[in-house]
């Protein structure tokens, strides 16, 4: 457990100072975040850095698949299929170099496939060597740290110990088992721990007075209807997208170059679209987005991410369905406030919003709320909020599905074929 930990925590901090080399050659900058290096940055370098590194990328995966191909993470953890270490590192690398460049998507699912190759080499090199004393690895033992280092590297790249800890259990192993959830809170934080130096981000955000809890509290349940309906949507729009059976031939190329073209265009115009979708959050959770602006970023930022699915590319969906959850619920309270007069805090309802949102898309509500407050740092009273509107959301998908399953189950009524 201990070397899961230091071998997620050193791959999370390998993917991010990748990420950030990347980001800072394709945008030409040396400090700050994404958002601003593309908004200082000219229009031809906006238009032009995604589609370079889309190529490059898109490049990479032609080579990669035709070789060997990449197997799912969840596949080879269930052990469903073998662990190729080095095609998965190699896919993890390019991921980084396609959404560094400005793809929209999802820089997590790197660190969690590296994070895996790492463990995997050093939980079986350890193995070895203890054989004799300690006995062998069962296969559920190796499902449980592979899966914890998946998880751990997701926390170690956005600093979330407890969200990493929850991905672990609750969606890759789908367990609350006390040896499940206590493996992936040890892994989860030391992973946090070591890769720190490198992943530390300072947050400095203004938040609604804590007296006001018992409105958000409620607001989290009056929106949970938009995001199920909008999770519902970006499920369904990505699912569509993936291209059945995977690209391999040589239109990868051309393919990924075109998605990072269109997506430069368009940041010409709205920079917060390239990237995972941090600079979405940045800006709603920074309430410094018109109510067309936020319009807009709702409508693209999901089509161009499953325009980058459905060209060959592979890539998290965890934060870009975090920021089109909260630029829905920078929408709502935009709208709100404007035609109703309230006074709604954009921040809050946004990260409310997307809470909801990532429950559904996850089918996770608690690593949902656990993740979105600790990705933003709010208030703890936030973290009740945010749970409200997970747990709500999915409370309402579950109906949803049960609701369909009866009706599916009901017997068709037979109508005779001719009328006497």
């Amino acid at each position: 457990m201990l070397l899961t930990g230091l071998l997620a925590g050193v791959a999370g901090a390998t993917t991010v100072s990748l990420l950030h080399a990347v980001e800072h050659l394709a945008y030409h900058y040396s400090y700050g975040l994404l958002l601003d290096g593309i908004g200082a940055s000219s229009p031809v370098r906006r238009a032009l850095a995604p589609a370079v590194g889309g190529a490059l990328a898109g490049f990479g995966w032609w080579i990669l698949r035709r070789r060997s191909g990449v197997p799912s993470l969840s596949a080879t953890i269930a052990g469903k299929k073998p662990m190729q270490h080095l095609p998965m590192a190699a896919d993890a690398a390019l991921q980084v170099v396609a959404v560094g460049s400005g793809a929209s998507l999802g820089r997590e699912t790197a660190p969690r496939q590296l994070a895996a190759v790492l463990s995997s080499y050093g939980t079986t090199w350890l193995g070895r060597l203890t054989a004799s004393t300690m006995g062998t690895l069962t296969a559920r033992d190796r499902e449980i740290l592979l899966s914890c280092a998946a998880g751990a590297g997701l926390g170690a790249v956005y600093s979330v110990p407890l969200g990493g800890a929850f991905f672990a259990a609750r969606v890759m192993m789908g367990s609350w088992h006390p040896r499940v959830v206590g493996t992936a809170l040890l892994t989860s934080s030391l992973a946090v721990a070591v890769s720190r130096p490198v992943t530390h981000f300072e947050r400095n955000l203004v938040w609604p007075n804590p007296a006001l809890s018992y409105q958000f509290t409620m607001l989290a349940v009056a929106i949970a209807p938009l995001a199920v309906v909008v999770g519902l949507t970006f499920n369904r729009l990505v699912s569509l997208a993936g291209p059945k059976p995977q690209l391999t031939s040589w239109v990868l190329i051309p393919g990924v170059a075109l998605a990072g073209l269109v997506t430069g265009i368009c940041s010409i115009y709205r920079p917060e679209l390239p990237g995972n979708g941090r600079s979405v959050l940045v800006v709603a959770v920074g309430s410094n987005l018109t109510l067309a602006a936020a319009v807009v970023i709702l409508l693209l930022k999901p089509l161009l991410t499953a325009l980058y699915l459905r060209l060959g590319a592979v890539g998290g969906l965890i934060t870009p369905a975090l920021a089109t959850g909260a630029a829905a619920g920078t929408v709502a309270t935009l709208a709100l406030n404007s035609l109703a007069h309230t006074n709604l805090h954009v921040a809050a309802v946004a990260l409310t919003c997307a809470a909801g949102v990532l429950a559904i898309t996850q089918r996770a509500p608690a690593f949902a709320a656990l993740f979105v407050w600790e990705l933003a740092h709010p208030p703890v009273w936030l973290l009740l909020v945010f749970a409200v509107a997970a747990f709500s959301s999915h409370g309402i998908r579950l109906l949803r599905e049960q609701s369909t399953a009866r009706a599916s189950e009901r017997p068709k009524r037979l109508w005779p074929s001719t009328f006497r």
